[in-house]
């Protein structure tokens, strides 16, 4: 049986606080039970961390790297090779947001090979993206 996480139990994981909650989301996420996770809550995880507890993009990309990277974690409609490749996107310049970087890899992921977006930071790498259905 695989559980689902929500963003509430990995945002306690991942900030410690409040100490009971952050315990019992650390013995489940740290043992060896299968879980999953959606992009949709890596990416609302993302959101708090950055705006309720100001931690920086770069460090909230590492602090979900290493959530994904753990072997009972599994991702919902995403590879994990690509989820990762998606949110080390995210540190060098501060370009791409984790929203986005996700976005990306679910479209990679799902065998996407054009993404429809107006913003011109969107990443390209694998992927063409258009703003009309003439193309680019």
């Amino acid at each position: 049986m695989t559980a689902a996480l929500d963003t509430s139990f990995v945002v306690r994981y991942m900030m410690g606080s409040p100490a009971d909650s952050a315990r019992q989301a650390s013995e489940v996420i740290d043992s060896t039970e299968e879980l999953e996770i959606s992009g949709i809550a890596l990416a609302e995880t993302a959101f708090v961390l950055t705006t309720v507890y100001q931690v920086p993009r770069g460090r909230a990309a590492d602090q979900l790297i290493d959530l994904v990277r753990k072997e009972n974690i599994s991702l919902t409609g995403l590879t994990k090779d690509l989820a990762i490749q998606g949110l080390l996107m995210c540190r060098p310049s501060g370009r791409v947001s984790i929203a986005d970087a996700l976005i990306w890899a679910a479209a990679r992921s799902g065998g996407s090979e054009v993404v429809y977006s107006f913003d011109r930071r969107f990443p390209d790498d694998g992927l063409e993206v258009r703003t009309s259905a003439a193309g680019p």
